[in-house]
């Protein structure tokens, strides 16, 4: 009697643990190795100077509605640029900062949020806003900084992938520290003011 009740509990074990629910496995992303931070002046004879990743390299714009002084910072191991556009102020400087407002809140349909942060740096006069874009936005971060007299220079984070907040959030944060390293440390020269 007590093998049978043995037997017919084995079975009827053996019988429910092939019920067990299966579980997908959670989506995974790719490991992403980030370079050790380094800095260097980038001077190139432009109406501004600034520092920049070890591991990024400046380039021209090459955009057909590019202006002078306008370049991109490139860093190629993330597939990322920052794009930089100069504009020399002439009583117009409302028009560029309600430009550069603009063109980050454009951005308000994938983005969940925007948080922006004022810069001062009276010492070298710099002044600015600091758009931090939250969300599946194609530009994480923009900026515009100015002496409020004669410079004026927007950028913009911008990283060749799909939007995808979850797997890029290691890389924003890791680039998001350079752009705020180019901004703390923008100058104005006057070394430029006559290159075209």
């Amino acid at each position: 009697m007590r093998s049978k009740l043995l037997y017919i509990l084995l079975i009827g074990l053996g019988f429910t643990s092939c019920r067990a629910k299966v579980m997908p496995k959670p989506y995974g992303y790719y490991r992403i190795d980030l370079p050790v931070k380094t800095y260097h002046q980038w001077n190139q004879g432009y109406p501004y100077t600034f520092e920049i990743p070890g591991y990024s390299e400046v380039v021209p714009d090459k955009n057909a509605n590019s202006e002078p002084f306008w370049i991109n910072v490139d860093v190629p191991g993330n597939k990322a640029q920052i794009h930089i556009s100069y504009k020399e102020v002439d009583n117009d400087l409302f028009v560029f900062t309600e430009e550069s407002r603009k063109l980050a809140y454009d951005h308000t349909v994938k983005a969940s949020s925007i948080d922006e942060k004022i810069f001062l740096n009276p010492e070298k006069k710099v002044f600015g806003t600091i758009y931090l874009i939250n969300g599946n936005a194609a530009s994480p971060m923009q900026f515009y900084l100015t002496d409020s007299l004669h410079h004026f220079l927007r950028g913009a984070l911008y990283i060749s992938a799909t939007p995808n907040i979850d797997s890029l959030k290691p890389v924003i944060e890791f680039l998001e520290a350079d752009v705020r390293r180019l901004i703390e440390t923008t100058e104005w020269t006057e070394t430029g003011n006559n290159k075209k």
